[in-house]
């Protein structure tokens, strides 16, 4: 166990450590090798940003001539640059999942530019509550509550494009989970995780705050924590 721990992967380790741990060994013992399979996203971009050596998503979601933007980076300068690339200009309207450092870098900017921002009640911006819904033109984006990594946090439900797009913030990623801070905070992800997501269908498309984007078809399959 703790040489597994320590990095030495083995799929029989993985097999016994799995219902200790309330996983799924199935799904634990492939881990090691799973990546979910490239999306192609029409309506969506994502933007991987640099933080702390690390690197975080925001990611655009465009239709028609409305402009979302989901997370708003670490660093301001390094947003505005690939907005300035992609875009030509500022999102009409962005949607901040929590309040982490790397997830709300360019937010002071973006507010001071005047456009609105929803967020779970970060300062200066307009509060979402799970179940609150925002129209933008031809999208409706709805929150809901998928706290657990970060508390409070939203995932937020984009309806009108061609696909069902749920983007996760840090409680989702391809193949894991956001990190919890207690027992009590990590039940609490699975329990948001298990309720929002069961309704959905396998098609949904995953959009994390790290990582690549994935479907809840996969999630299903290859996370041991679904």
């Amino acid at each position: 166990v703790l040489e597994f721990l320590d990095g030495s992967f083995s799929a029989e380790t993985a097999h016994a450590l799995a219902p200790v741990l309330g996983l799924n060994a199935e799904a634990l013992a492939r881990h090691v090798d799973y990546e979910p399979a490239p999306l192609a996203l029409d309506d969506i971009e994502r933007i991987d940003l640099p933080f702390d050596g690390e690197r975080v998503n925001a990611w655009l979601i465009r239709s028609g001539d409305v402009l979302l933007l989901f997370d708003a980076g670490f660093k301001t300068e390094d947003l505005v640059r690939e907005l300035k690339a992609r875009c030509g200009r500022l999102p009409d309207r962005v949607f901040i999942t929590h309040g982490h450092p790397d997830h709300v870098g360019a937010l002071t900017h973006l507010l001071g530019a005047g456009i609105p921002v929803h967020s779970p009640g970060l300062p200066g911006t307009i509060r979402m509550k799970p179940d609150d819904s925002v129209n933008c033109g031809p999208l409706w984006v709805h929150a809901c509550d998928l706290s657990g990594h970060a508390t409070p946090a939203l995932g937020f439900d984009v309806d009108g494009l061609e696909e069902q797009v749920l983007v996760t913030g840090d409680a989702l990623f391809a193949g894991s989970i956001g990190g919890c801070g207690s027992p009590v905070s990590y039940r609490r992800a699975l329990d948001r995780l298990r309720e929002v997501l069961t309704p959905l269908p396998d098609s949904t498309v995953l959009l994390p705050g790290h990582g690549p984007a994935t479907t809840l078809a996969e999630e299903r399959q290859s996370n041991p924590f679904l």
